[in-house]
């Protein structure tokens, strides 16, 4: 998911951005325009359709800057919620990188590719399938986490980010599915470390991901 902004910053960092890689939809997250290529392997063979969604339920994202607590939305993107409790509970997160940062923007995550030391396939990834947008009036304001994707709206999979900036842009067009109730001095760690011309942060920022009860997270 190669990510060109062109909203409020500098004509030297659009250029570095527009090096990236496969061109994205200007100023949006987004998927790579190529296919995904990654297969589904063991349980992740298909769309997780009957898992449930409900449930007082929280993600917590545990990376060397801290923790990263996630609520969600079920009642606006309940298939959203569905997938990424799917993918976090059977492991799916656990050593992917934060391979996209961008200040005054957001961080990006959820690619399997990333968990290797392969840096030009980071952001092409994903579980298999894709999940059908669920657009809401939810704004993409500081905390929130949404889903990246392509330039077709259908195309979510794995990937996500959390934004730490207001981003009005990308209102009524990527799928907001929960937000940061704990933990965002993490995401500001994150989002300021040194990266390369993709935006790829230089050192590696692994991250695992479980669902735990409200109750368990300490909040």
């Amino acid at each position: 998911m190669r990510t060109t902004i062109i909203l409020a910053i500098s004509a030297l960092f659009l250029a570095a951005a527009c090096k990236s890689g496969p061109k994205s939809e200007a100023g949006k997250p987004s998927e790579t325009a190529v296919e995904k290529k990654t297969e589904p392997t063991g349980k992740l063979a298909k769309w997780p359709a009957d898992y449930p969604v409900t449930g007082d339920s929280v993600a917590i994202i545990t990376t060397k800057f801290g923790e990263i607590v996630l609520e969600f939305f079920p009642d606006v993107a309940p298939n959203h919620v569905r997938n990424f409790k799917y993918l976090a509970n059977d492991g799916f997160y656990n050593r992917c990188t934060f391979h996209r940062v961008i200040p005054n923007f957001m961080i990006q995550a959820g690619d399997p590719n990333s968990k290797d030391t392969i840096r030009a396939n980071d952001g092409m990834g994903g579980p298999g399938w894709t999940v059908d947008a669920e657009f809401s009036s939810k704004e993409h304001n500081r905390g929130i986490l949404s889903m990246a994707r392509s330039r077709d709206p259908n195309s979510a999979g794995s990937q996500f980010f959390i934004c730490v900036k207001r981003a009005q842009h990308l209102d009524n067009n990527y799928t907001v599915f929960g937000q940061v109730i704990k933990g965002m001095e993490a995401v500001d760690s994150i989002v300021g470390q040194a990266r390369d011309e993709r935006d790829n942060p230089l050192e590696r920022i692994e991250m695992t991901v479980r669902i735990v009860p409200r109750s368990a997270a300490k909040l």
